[in-house]
């Protein structure tokens, strides 16, 4: 029986590997390990072993990763066009599998497009003047003596990071999810619960956790999805917030309360995991580049005399240190199951072939946004990558000639813009330019650098940082 079952599993292998390129299909890697492939490479540092083979293959290529075969498209030019097809490129089927494996959530009647849809109503126009309104009275309550626990003046040490994405996961949660029952140290609690989840997030969705892990991930999830008991949050003037609906959303399709507070911990992830991390590394570089932090500092302190609309819409310096800043860090795979075979066209013409049942993924990290052919010296922080001369806003990038349609791809790609985008550049403008305005901030260690990213972070939104930046800060008087 045994051997009958080793014969069985060597033929199963054998049948993995057997795969051959066929005509006009991208160029095929699957690795020297059978069935398992370059797994292991691709999850331990996704931008160091697609850089990799990008310098062998070219701008497109597949790769074979534990028994999955996944077609990379690195040609910026075309993604647009390529991920537009939503019937034979879907993006449900593997989504569906990160919430079950991530949030242990099974919503089978998921729909991306209605969601996108749902959230474009609640933070765009008006809807998003006003949750910005009331995200900037939520952190400006959230930055007082009382509440941080300061007197005015005395200075506190602590970690750049854990000050950046505490005060922005309390105030994002304040705006979009809370009741009027939250205090300071439930808020305290809940972030450290989140922490602890985040923090394994990307060996849960790789299904790489240990067993000491898988505890600490499964506990910090029940405290959170006890927090976000739908009860509490669907209280009937929250019917016409975005939650609200969304929840109602979810009980019209008859999904039971278990699995709604599964699903409003995903959207706490989905809100409230980028905004923190990326004001981390703005600040961060400007702390790291007096020049930069100079010139930021001059046009906070220009702007004071116009009213707060056109003060925070009239920052082009500031702007651009955010989007080079996202440039560095944005680093989401957009990946898509494909449902048919299909061909595709890259930007200079070239047409390949996609195979029914592959994976297509799409890393704008690497290009546009790490291309040193439309960047000089890409991994460099310049302040001004996205300035003329004339200080206005720098949109024309070009590489070998040819106009770049977009030099930076941190909000997704033309059909898959993030809803919340605007909400969440207005969050990180106003925490950077609350600290820089009402604190003293400096480093412990005037000569510290940046700390090394998490290699483990690349495909999941915004890098966060392998270490921590120490800083010590106080309230102005």
């Amino acid at each position: 029986m045994w051997t009958a079952l080793l014969l069985l599993g060597l033929a199963v292998l054998l049948l993995c590997t057997r795969r051959t390129r066929r005509r006009n299909e991208p160029p095929l890697d699957k690795g020297m390990i059978p069935w398992l492939g370059h797994a292991l490479e691709f999850g331990k540092d996704a931008a160091k072993f697609l850089t990799r083979m990008k310098q062998k293959h070219g701008d497109i290529f597949t790769v074979r990763a534990a028994g999955q075969y996944i077609t990379v498209l690195l040609d910026s030019n075309c993604y647009d066009a390529v991920l537009s097809d939503v019937v034979l490129l879907d993006q449900t089927s593997y989504a569906q599998v990160l919430m079950k494996r991530i949030f242990s959530l099974n919503l089978p009647s998921h729909n991306p497009e209605s969601e996108k849809r749902r959230a474009e109503t609640h933070f765009q126009g008006t809807a998003l003047t006003q949750l910005c309104s009331t995200m900037q009275n939520n952190l400006q309550h959230l930055v007082t003596p009382s509440e941080m626990g300061l007197k005015v003046s005395e200075w506190k040490k602590d970690g750049l990071f854990h000050f950046c994405y505490s005060l922005l996961f309390k105030t994002g949660y304040l705006t979009v999810f809370a009741t009027e029952k939250n205090n300071s140290a439930e808020l305290a609690e809940m972030f450290e619960a989140f922490r602890q989840f985040d923090k394994i997030l990307p060996k849960l969705a790789r299904t790489t956790v240990n067993k000491e892990e898988k505890l600490i991930a499964s506990s910090a999830r029940e405290k959170l999805w006890k927090w976000l008991t739908p009860t509490c949050l669907n209280r009937k003037s929250e019917h016409q917030s975005w939650l609200g609906n969304y929840v109602q959303q979810l009980q019209d399709e008859g999904v039971d309360a278990e699995t709604q507070r599964r699903a409003v911990l995903l959207q706490l992830w989905v809100t409230q995991g980028n905004a923190g991390p990326a004001a981390f590394w703005v600040l961060g570089y400007l702390l790291t580049h007096p020049e930069a932090l100079r010139a930021v500092i001059e046009e906070i302190q220009g702007g004071k005399h116009l009213c707060p609309e056109e003060r925070r819409k009239n920052t082009p310096v500031f702007d651009s240190v955010l989007s080079e800043t996202l440039r560095l860090t944005a680093a989401a795979l957009i990946t898509r199951e494909v449902k048919q075979d299909k061909k595709i066209h890259l930007s200079n013409g070239q047409e390949y072939q996609l195979r029914r049942g592959d994976r297509l993924c799409v890393f704008p990290f690497i290009s546009p946004q790490m291309d040193p052919q439309i960047h000089q010296q890409p991994e460099m922080f310049q302040f001004d990558r996205f300035l003329n001369a004339d200080g206005t806003e720098k949109k024309d990038f070009f590489k070998e000639g040819v106009r770049v349609k977009c030099p930076s791809v941190p909000w997704g790609t033309k059909d898959n813009l993030c809803p919340g985008r605007q909400f969440a550049i207005s969050a990180i403008k106003e925490l950077v330019s609350t600290i820089l305005t009402r604190f003293d901030l400096e480093l412990c260690d005037k000569n510290a650098k940046l700390p090394l990213v998490d290699p483990s972070r690349y495909g999941f939104g915004i890098l966060q940082p392998a270490g921590d930046l120490e800083i010590r800060y106080r309230i102005r008087s």
